[in-house]
């Protein structure tokens, strides 16, 4: 018989205790076993959880009257979302679970956000939320694996729209955690991003050769949530080394998208110390959703539809100098080896001639910004051809064979 998956479940068990008990049910319905974890802060709930408010609070290094006294619901719920996430992570790294399903308003989910990140990918993390799918949640704080549900009808008390909710969602983390791969750790694994395959495909070549040499190579697309997976895994030093090709992702953000990941791109593998070669893979082109209107300062730009969500722009030279500069800022606060491709020919595949996007003077504004602000830390590696050009491959290829070579990047595992 197979073992019944532990399913940490959190909440304000003062205000909500019926929809918490009601998911406690459908978890033990569908062979799950439900963890309670209450994180209220003015009273207890009317039921024993395995994991009360005192223990919350102790696990942020206090006690609930403290908190109480802290100020304001924003500072307690705060305190209690750090109680809430060592706690949880605690939890894990014990094996006593093997999930995680929270329910919650705008505080709730704001808590239960900070949970997510505490955990590492391949644990189930839900999240039930009335602001699912809303931009009032920044990219930087969704992890890397997070589903999340609308809560409809989910205010105040239970009804049959709630039910429908809640009970889906328990059965669905109940399944991923029985159905759950957890990811390989055989061979050290490399971060590559990209935008797509006809945009940028440096990485059909780079995939299969790094493969043969041993590593396992997981590929993101830069289209927002792409790149914060990516960034998510690199703070979790979950690389040995880190190709970060398309930045474009970095562009939107310092333009106003909301096709971005979040403030801190280009950052967490140099944080973190990870060995990490850097491209500027399609920083030309600005994101935005189709649906709504082009933004005003680039409507006089080259503009094209990807489909009915997605439509980009091209920036021109000025803004194309500033992108140069936060990129070096970027590299400058770099605490591991530090490696900059600079393809001269282009940086995405419609930037060349006779292509749609074709702007040689702009390129060219990028290329001599990009020059003077690779910073000391960083090595500048400098092609006359574009990106897509199998000299680029090469290039990054080489930088990365001499780093195992003087063991800057640990060698591959090569299957037996």
């Amino acid at each position: 018989m197979e073992e019944k998956r532990r399913i940490l479940v959190i909440g304000t068990g003062d205000t909500k205790a019926d929809e918490l008990l009601f998911m406690r049910e459908r978890i033990e319905a569908v062979g799950g076993v439900a963890v309670m974890m209450d994180v209220s802060v003015l009273g207890d709930p009317p039921y024993r959880p395995e994991h009360d408010r005192h223990a919350v609070a102790k696990a942020a290094d206090t006690t609930i009257e403290a908190i109480i006294a802290s100020g304001d619901e924003n500072t307690a719920m705060t305190l209690m979302a750090v109680g809430a996430s060592r706690l949880a992570r605690a939890l894990h790294d014990k094996g006593e679970i093997e999930g995680f399903i929270a329910l919650g308003g705008s505080m709730g989910t704001d808590l239960a956000l900070d949970v997510a990140l505490a955990l590492p990918l391949g644990v189930p993390k839900f999240v039930v939320s009335t602001i699912a799918y809303s931009h009032l949640v920044p990219p930087e704080r969704i992890a890397t694996d997070l589903m999340m549900i609308l809560w409809a009808g989910g205010l105040y008390g239970l009804n049959s729209a709630c039910k429908a909710v809640l009970s889906q969602a328990c059965g669905a983390v109940v399944g991923a955690a029985r159905a759950v791969v957890k990811p390989d750790e055989s061979r050290p694994r490399v971060g590559m991003s990209s935008l797509g395959k006809s945009c940028l495909h440096y990485m059909v070549t780079l995939k299969p050769e790094l493969e043969k040499r041993g590593y396992e190579v997981i590929v993101f697309h830069t289209t927002g949530m792409g790149g914060r997976a990516l960034e998510a895994i690199a703070a979790q030093k979950g690389f040995v080394a880190v190709l970060d090709f398309s930045l474009q992702e970095l562009a939107n953000q310092l333009t106003g998208s909301v096709v971005n990941s979040g403030t801190d791109r280009l950052e967490n593998a140099g944080r973190q110390g990870i060995p990490q070669i850097v491209a500027p893979g399609a920083i030309d082109m600005v994101d935005f959703p189709t649906w709504q209107s082009v933004p005003s300062r680039f409507t006089a730009r080259p503009y094209h539809a990807h489909n009915r969500l997605l439509a980009s722009v091209t920036s021109d030279g000025a803004t194309r100098r500033e992108i140069a500069r936060a990129i070096g800022e970027k590299l400058a606060a770099a605490t591991g080896p530090t490696a900059f491709i600079l393809p001269a020919g282009g940086i995405q595949q419609w930037d060349q001639e006779g292509e749609p996007l074709y702007e040689p003077e702009a390129l060219s504004a990028f290329v001599e910004a990009m020059r003077a602000n690779v910073p000391e830390n960083a090595e500048l590696h400098e092609i006359a051809g574009h990106i897509n050009d199998a000299a680029f491959s090469a290039k990054a290829l080489e930088i990365f064979d001499r780093w195992v070579a003087e063991g800057i990047v640990p060698a591959g595992r090569r299957a037996a």
